[in-house]
């Protein structure tokens, strides 16, 4: 039982210790309440596992399966679940205080790539040295960054001075959540054609 843990643990075979159990057969049939022992027997004779698959229930309630195959299937559905889910991650674009125009394009192009990708984009200017005297000066590049970005983002934390960085969150508008998928569903599909 590698790779399992405390509360996924399931008592089989000798380690159940319930004097009565309610047990259902390989062929989701109901066998009745039982002592753990005739349980057993029957399992054994079947040549198969006797499973506990609900222990609060009064009695407990047993089924006699391949525990083998049954792990096996639970980790396949496990591991599909884990394929099938998006994480949510934080891109980082950072800008200066003295950005050229063809540069701040670039950086919004690349926001707006992970913005419809499904991630968050973090945005930050660091000021240094005497620019810490104009903090509206990066206000001005973070609106303007987000005016650029309006489109296919919302801003989630308006910008705020913490230290000598100044930082601003933007987050997918959600209508744009369904039709980025739907753009990547045509791409997928124009690319297997």
């Amino acid at each position: 039982m590698l790779g399992i843990s405390k509360e996924q643990q399931v008592l089989i075979n000798e380690e159940i210790r319930s004097s009565q159990l309610r047990v259902i057969g390989s062929d989701g049939a109901q066998l009745g309440i039982m002592s753990s022992d005739e349980a057993l027997n029957l399992a054994e004779e079947a040549q198969l596992d006797l499973v506990m698959i609900a222990p609060q229930a009064q009695p407990p309630v047993c089924k006699i399966m391949d525990y083998g195959k049954y792990r096996f299937e639970q980790q396949k559905r496990e591991k599909e679940a884990k394929k099938n889910q998006h994480t949510v991650e934080i891109k980082e674009i950072r800008l200066s205080l003295n950005i050229d125009t063809h540069d701040f394009e670039t950086k919004v192009g690349h926001a707006a790539r992970f913005i419809k990708g499904g991630d968050k984009v973090k945005v930050s200017i660091r000021f240094r040295g005497r620019e810490m005297g104009h903090p509206e000066h990066g206000l001005e590049i973070m609106k303007r960054f987000s005016e650029a970005l309006a489109e296919v983002a919302n801003v989630e934390k308006p910008a705020k001075l913490e230290g000598r960085n100044m930082l601003m969150f933007l987050a997918a508008k959600p209508a744009s959540k369904a039709s980025s998928k739907k753009q990547a569903g045509a791409e997928n599909s124009a690319k297997e054609q």
